[in-house]
């Protein structure tokens, strides 16, 4: 799994929890989105989070 080029977010896990309190294992994924983006190397590709995209973290190259 990947994780975000810009803040390193990945998946987390966790526990679903019925109305019974029975417990079993679940996974929280970002949204990762594939872009072009720009670093001091230079244009690249990479997996950023939605988060750092719209926060301006990372400039993205049209």
């Amino acid at each position: 799994m990947a994780s975000c080029y810009a803040c390193g977010k990945k998946k987390t896990t966790g526990n679903n929890v019925s109305h019974a309190n029975n417990k079993t294992k679940r996974q929280v994924l970002p949204n990762l989105q594939r872009t072009r983006i720009q670093t001091e190397a230079g244009v690249k590709r990479a997996y950023v989070c939605t988060r750092c995209l719209r926060s301006g973290t990372v400039t993205k190259v049209v």
